[in-house]
């Protein structure tokens, strides 16, 4: 992969909220980046997000656990539908964007941290736009 080229990864989720780690496919997708470079991640939808998180076991239900209780449950107007605009609302405040230090083709992470995908409306396939620059 040159810099500057975009690759598109897809990431099927099986449910309707879960927490995928994404941190060794994107390892894989730069491993040929030079020694030092920024890693850009872009996901393209509005009721899923990216961060870095730690997963211990049982962390990814916590989060979702308190995910759940952040956003409360109102007469929204989104015409669309509006049982899913909590999910806009997480997606919003998490986001959707992460911009990671890459040092000779690996992500420079803490200790506990990995990158992750959190669908709060699946099952669904998700299409993160990655580029190396």
């Amino acid at each position: 992969m040159n810099l500057g080229e975009t690759l598109p990864l897809t990431v099927p989720t099986t449910k309707h909220r879960q927490i995928l780690d994404l941190t060794e496919r994107i390892n894989e997708s730069v491993s040929a980046a030079p020694a030092a470079a920024l890693c850009h991640l872009f996901l393209t939808h509005t009721t899923a997000a990216l961060t870095t998180a730690d997963l211990d076991p049982g962390t990814d239900l916590d989060l979702l656990d308190a995910f759940e209780v952040m956003v409360p449950k109102l007469a929204y107007r989104h015409p669309h539908d509006p049982s899913h605009v909590g999910d806009h609302i997480l997606s919003a405040l998490i986001g959707t964007s992460l911009v990671l230090p890459l040092k000779r083709g690996q992500l420079v992470l803490g200790t506990w941290q990995r990158v992750v995908l959190i669908e709060f409306d699946g099952p669904r396939t998700r299409t993160i736009i990655l580029t190396p620059s």
